[in-house]
């Protein structure tokens, strides 16, 4: 009797072809590891690219307006995920938006590399052609946010009790800009930097058209983590300031 297919035993050697005139079977040979390296390599740009722009992406901080949370020179790395699910920044959270109205109008821009360049588009590095800022949210749609004096910054009449402020400041600043009471409307956010006396932030921009604000719409994401140097490793939590029941209203 013939024997059935399953009769044979298993195959040892997977797929086979024939040699030349019919001879028996070889085994097929496999990709070599540099034939198959560029079809990594693209899979890992690929990869690389959707992380970047759909849930985490590496931002440089540019200047001191953050001391101490974040030093000039730290890279943070940034939750882009959240806002796709319709989130909204909240008060105390650490966040990177696009240049609402100039405000870096007088920064001076450099010239990238071109590794630099790719780096940057990929999200392995800050990209340098980018201008964004980083600042805390103090107020959101619907806030009063006011100063009077050198302080204390008070958010819906309630003094904040503010320990992130960089060591010698005062919460607010007792000049033409530090002295405001503004009402932040709906889909907007008010910003201020951690080291008071040194950011230029939503205080002396409000002769812009937003008066300051910053609409959400233009909030990259929430710096989570502060990435690099190894040294200076944390997370960005909001503060206990921001706990309390009585800001909101």
């Amino acid at each position: 009797m013939e024997p059935g297919p399953l009769e044979h035993g298993p195959l040892e050697h997977g797929p086979l072809e024939r040699g030349p005139g019919g001879s028996a079977p070889k085994p097929r040979k496999r990709r070599s590891f540099w034939a198959e390296l560029p079809i990594l390599v693209g899979i890992a740009l690929v990869l690389a690219l959707l992380i970047k722009t759909f849930l985490v992406q590496a931002f440089s901080i540019p200047s001191e307006s953050m001391q101490n949370t974040l030093q000039k020179g730290d890279r943070v790395l940034v939750d882009k995920l959240t806002p796709w699910f319709g989130s909204e920044p909240e008060r105390g959270e650490v966040v990177v938006f696009h240049d609402p109205d100039r405000w870096l109008k007088t920064v001076p821009t450099h010239e990238p590399t071109a590794a630099q360049t790719f780096l940057g588009w990929i999200g392995l590095m800050p990209s340098v052609e980018e201008k964004d800022l980083i600042k805390r949210v103090i107020g959101v749609g619907g806030d009063t946010v006011e100063c009077t004096g050198t302080g204390p910054l008070k958010v819906n009449g309630q003094a904040l009790d503010e320990p992130y402020v960089y060591e010698g400041n005062t919460p607010c600043t007792d000049d033409e800009g530090g002295r405001f009471k503004v009402r932040v409307p709906r889909g907007y956010i008010w910003v201020m930097g951690d080291h008071r006396q040194a950011s230029s932030d939503s205080r002396y921009n409000q002769s812009d058209r937003y008066h300051g604000m910053v609409p959400v719409g233009e909030v990259v994401g929430r710096a989570i983590v502060k990435a690099w140097p190894v040294t200076r490793w944390d997370t960005l939590p909001v503060p206990d300031t921001f706990d309390g029941a009585g800001l909101d209203r």
